[in-house]
């Protein structure tokens, strides 16, 4: 009973995970390319086969998964999720103890964890794989190639029907969401999202942080962490003298109280003077902007097309969002970061209308030309 149980949940959470990645692909690949980045892992080579291996990624949690759920080569399932884990274990250690990708993707868009949660969840996940598999180490009895049952041979074949429909159905859901959108969107920039309502909540109830100096005694060498505040109070840090230094670069910005969270605190589009419109674009009765985190990438007749069509209608504002000021040749072009903008589009290029600051549509570019 127990270890039905056990198991049970582990291979639910795994499908969970499996799922929630696979109706976004791209944006967990998005994630993918944050650890092959120069700043965490340090090998941009593989950021251009991102995608594939967050297929590689997904496929193998939901197959073993959905395989564990059914019993289906138990002692190989379990072997391979307890290596699937160790392998993420790593990866999440890593950030958290580097802190550089502040959310692993584990849950895609749909749960949140912060890097040490993430490394928790995997620990847990591990020594429950490791249970599992010697409550069922009983039942890894090789068959007997001499021995035919009809019984076990119907019970596999079964099983295998069930892993291909649930193979099938999943390749559907994954290439559904490369091509155009997400079958189910668990991002903050799901249709119907009041981007104006949400910067208020955010303005009313912000995140604070502060900032902790690292100071060295240029003198006995001790170092000290000592935040904002103290620092300006106590004048032995800063007077004329003082034998303590800031140490460049080891200044840490920590978070004291967590305000409304929402990636729409990202929002913010400049011109390429650096002057910002977003207010202008929220209070507008109709804008349609069009995204792109790749310029170079936009095949030219497709810029061709999409901008031919968000001019012809009728919008209060149209622009063109990117991050270099001569993407696009026939409506304005505007600022944003490359990250903020891939939180917001899934495809290259990618539209979103607004109407007085709420989403009523988005589509990738190459649907809405149509």
């Amino acid at each position: 009973m127990i270890k039905g149980l056990l198991r049970f949940v582990i291979a639910v959470i795994f499908i969970l995970s499996g799922f929630v990645k696979a109706v976004d692909l791209v944006g967990f690949s998005f994630k993918m390319e944050e650890y092959f980045s120069p700043t965490v892992f340090n090998i941009p080579f593989f950021e251009k086969f991102a995608l594939p291996l967050s297929i590689v990624v997904v496929v193998l949690e939901l197959l073993l998964g959905f395989m564990l759920l059914i019993k289906l080569k138990l002692k190989f399932t379990l072997s391979a999720l307890i290596a699937l884990c160790v392998f993420f274990g790593f990866l999440t250690f890593y950030s958290a103890y580097y802190n550089v990708v502040t959310d692993c993707g584990c849950f895609g868009d749909a749960i949140k964890f912060t890097p040490w949660q993430s490394f928790i969840k995997d620990i847990v996940l591990l020594a429950g794989l490791i249970i599992v598999f010697i409550l069922y180490r009983k039942d890894f009895r090789k068959k007997d190639a001499y021995e035919y049952s009809a019984k076990k041979e119907t019970g596999n074949t079964f099983s295998y029907i069930l892993l291909g429909i649930f193979a099938a159905a999943m390749v559907v859901v994954g290439a559904y969401g490369i091509m155009h959108e997400p079958v189910i969107d668990f991002r903050d920039y799901k249709t119907g999202t009041d981007l104006k309502a949400e910067k208020e909540k955010i303005s009313r109830n912000p995140s604070e942080y502060k900032t902790f100096y690292s100071l060295k005694n240029q003198k006995t060498g001790e170092v000290l962490k000592v935040n904002q505040d103290d620092y300006i109070k106590e004048t032995k840090y800063w007077a004329e003298g003082s034998p303590w230094k800031i140490e460049e670069g080891k200044n840490e910005s920590v978070l004291v109280k967590e305000g409304y969270k929402s990636e729409i605190v990202k929002f913010k589009i400049e011109d390429p003077t650096g002057t910002e419109v977003t207010e202008e674009i929220l209070r507008a009765p109709k804008a349609i902007l069009v995204f792109s985190y790749h310029p170079k990438e936009i095949s030219p007749e497709l810029l061709k097309q999409v901008e031919a069509k968000v001019k012809s209608q009728g919008a209060h504002l149209v622009y063109g969002v990117s991050t270099d000021p001569n993407t696009f040749k026939t409506i304005k072009n505007m600022m944003m970061d490359g990250t903020a903008i891939k939180t917001i589009a899934r495809s290259n290029p990618f539209v979103l209308v607004l109407e007085n600051g709420k989403i009523v549509d988005k589509q990738p570019a190459k649907d809405y030309a149509e």
